[in-house]
């Protein structure tokens, strides 16, 4: 069967079934009903995140083998050992269309082999093919950079100038046009709600994936939305206050935002709903709605404010590095990624080891071939009180490259990455279905579309049973107490500790 493989990140079953219960005649309740039902596990160890756990999905192999874990980095090797199960489509003539999911730029050398590709919203160019989508790539990747921490409520001019004039070619439909002016209206009005821009990024992405969809109808494709998952990440608590043994974000918080998650949820049912009628145009597609992983509640506090850094340019001025030797990697905030030349990485290092915040250390790894990632997030800090110093000297944080961001939710992450993830295939034509759900590994899920087209399986990817044939089992409750996998142990999410707080917020 052809397969569409809409990666709906991180959502879990517990938000798929409250969904569901609340709206019952939802595509997704109806496919749920008649869709086959997996619990996936990721089985990848160290700090779960998404640029971790979907080059796991898409390789079929753990990340102890692909060693994929930040943005910008270079893939030639792993492309050459453990290759990316869309490029091992295209390479065996599978027409294959390819948006938004993770890691996925620079482009192929062989883009011939795809009916269309747009690399991921963290991707460091806005390259696209066809090339007219760029257009697009360039207005998402700059509210993507935009809006990672806090919603900004500038639309940036020449990208969206550029974007709307070209919006009837490229698929954007009248009635999502309608939607965002209606948005803009309604967040003048109620101004907390500029917060849901984020999800109206992806409605219009996926107006221009559908368009290339019905276009080219590839055998194999995939759409990528975080839309859901960034608003679970900030309102699990004020969706499910009873999760918490002491929520501290009060009554107002959860009054304000309790609708969030079932608002970003309705969006993705809306598109869940189309690829449901393209299906029943087309019934040689299935579609397969994945999660990656799913999350959990955490610890949640108010964050009214939040140091990082805004300003990379301006951050690197203080090591004195000439541009030249240095390259700004694409990041998810806390983080921070750069590129040192060979000549300045013994020298960079020296220095970042100095940097002090607050007199607290900040946190980097260096990975191969000079590229560090920095994990700099420091919240509710007096601006009045922040010191921050580098070789003994202090800056003044109008040079540091960083601001104190007021945050206008205040909250970080009331919710985080679990290993457990959700699966569900719906292909009516096959009469697969089934009540229970079945338990698999992520692993298992690029052999088996390999299988359904008919393409060896390498022998570095799981050899056990097409995910089809996984024995079910009872489904889980909501009530479950899963088991968060950190870099040192493991342990119950509802007892944790702050859980690497400066890593958690998306």
């Amino acid at each position: 069967m052809k397969i569409i493989l809409f990666e709906l990140n991180e959502v879990p079953y517990k938000v798929i079934h409250h969904f569901c219960k609340l709206y019952p005649e939802s595509n997704l309740a109806k496919i749920l009903a008649k869709g086959r039902k997996y619990e996936t596990y990721a089985e990848d160890t160290g700090h779960l995140s998404p640029w971790v756990t979907w080059p796991t999905v898409h390789r079929g192999i753990t990340n102890e083998k692909h060693v994929i874990s930040d943005f910008g980095q270079d893939l030639t090797e792993q492309e050459k050992q453990y290759p990316a199960i869309w490029n091992m489509l295209a390479k065996k003539g599978v027409k294959v269309g390819l948006f938004g999911s993770l890691h996925t730029h620079p482009l192929p050398q062989s883009i011939e082999n795809f009916s269309f590709y747009v690399p991921d919203t963290f991707a460091a160019g806005s390259e696209c093919f066809p090339k007219k989508l760029e257009t697009f790539q360039k207005f998402n990747l700059s509210m993507a950079r935009d809006n990672s921490r806090v919603v900004n409520n500038k639309i940036p001019g020449k990208e969206a100038l550029q974007f709307l004039m070209k919006l009837p070619d490229m698929g954007m439909r009248f009635k999502t046009a309608t939607e965002i002016a209606a948005q803009l209206v309604d967040e003048r009005i109620n101004k907390w709600k500029v917060i849901r821009r984020r999800t109206y990024q992806s409605i219009i992405g996926f107006d221009i994936f559908y368009k290339q969809l019905e276009t080219h109808k590839p055998e194999f494709v995939t759409f990528f939305t975080n839309h859901v998952a960034s608003s679970q990440h900030r309102y699990w608590a004020a969706a499910f206050p009873e999760d918490y043994e002491n929520l501290k974000l009060g009554r107002e918080w959860v009054e304000t935002y309790n609708g969030e998650i079932i608002y970003t949820m309705k969006k993705a049912d809306e598109m869940i709903g189309r690829l449901k009628k393209f299906i029943e145009k087309n019934p040689e597609y299935s579609l397969w709605i994945l999660s990656g992983m799913g999350q959990q509640a955490v610890e949640a506090r108010e964050i009214y404010t939040d140091l990082f850094i805004t300003n990379g340019r301006k951050f690197m001025e203080n090591f004195n590095l000439d541009s030249r030797h240095y390259e700004l990697k694409p990041s998810m905030v806390p983080q921070f990624n750069v590129q040192i030349h060979v000549d300045k990485r013994k020298e960079f290092e020296e220095k970042l080891a100095t940097l002090r915040i607050n007199d607290q250390p900040v946190s980097f790894r260096q990975k191969a071939e000079g590229f560090y990632s920095l994990d700099i997030g420091f919240p509710n800090l007096d601006e009045s009180k922040i010191k921050i110093e580098l070789l003994g000297q202090m800056i003044p944080l109008i040079y540091s490259g960083m601001a104190n961001v007021k945050i206008q939710d205040r909250c970080g992450a009331t919710a985080y990455h679990i290993p457990q993830g959700s699966l569900i295939i719906y292909a009516p034509i096959t009469g697969l279905n089934g009540n229970d759900v079945a338990t698999i590994s992520t692993t298992d899920i690029a052999p088996s579309i390999l299988r359904n087209f008919n393409i060896p399986v390498p022998d570095y990817m799981s050899k056990g049973i097409p995910i089809w044939d996984a024995t079910p089992r009872p489904a889980s409750t909501s009530n479950t107490r899963y088991l968060l996998r950190t870099k040192n142990s493991l342990f119950p999410v509802t007892n944790s500790p702050i859980l690497l707080s400066q890593k958690m917020r998306q």
